[in-house]
């Protein structure tokens, strides 16, 4: 049995072939398997809790509280984070926080600045 690529878009493990394409049965993506995988993965678009598509460079704005693992801080709503960079990852913000550091954070809480 041949192993089927993960969605590039969910890193969904759930794909399966039709026709001439593969389907992620979880987010619906669809892609061509002519496609190769380095262009499948850099048409990786990162969206914000609005739907606004984010860049390397965006400044950003915590729209929740988020409690800091492993410490008793948070970080407010409200609180704006410039020069963000994007990765693949769950948490796919590295970004650094004035008064607490560097961080990671889920593109879901950010809304664009």
């Amino acid at each position: 049995m041949s192993q089927l690529p993960n969605c590039p878009q969910c890193n969904s493990a759930f794909t399966y072939e039709d026709g001439p394409l593969y389907i992620c049965p979880e987010c619906a993506h669809e892609w061509s398997k002519d496609t190769p995988v380095a262009e499948v993965e850099k048409s990786k678009v990162w969206r914000d809790a609005n739907g606004n598509e984010l860049k390397d460079g965006d400044s950003v704005t915590v729209i929740k509280d988020l409690k800091i693992k492993g410490s008793s801080s948070v970080v407010k709503v409200g609180t704006k984070v410039r020069n963000i960079r994007l990765v693949d990852g769950d948490h796919d913000i590295d970004c650094k926080i004035d008064g607490i550091g560097a961080m990671q954070l889920k593109s879901e809480f950010v809304k664009k600045a």
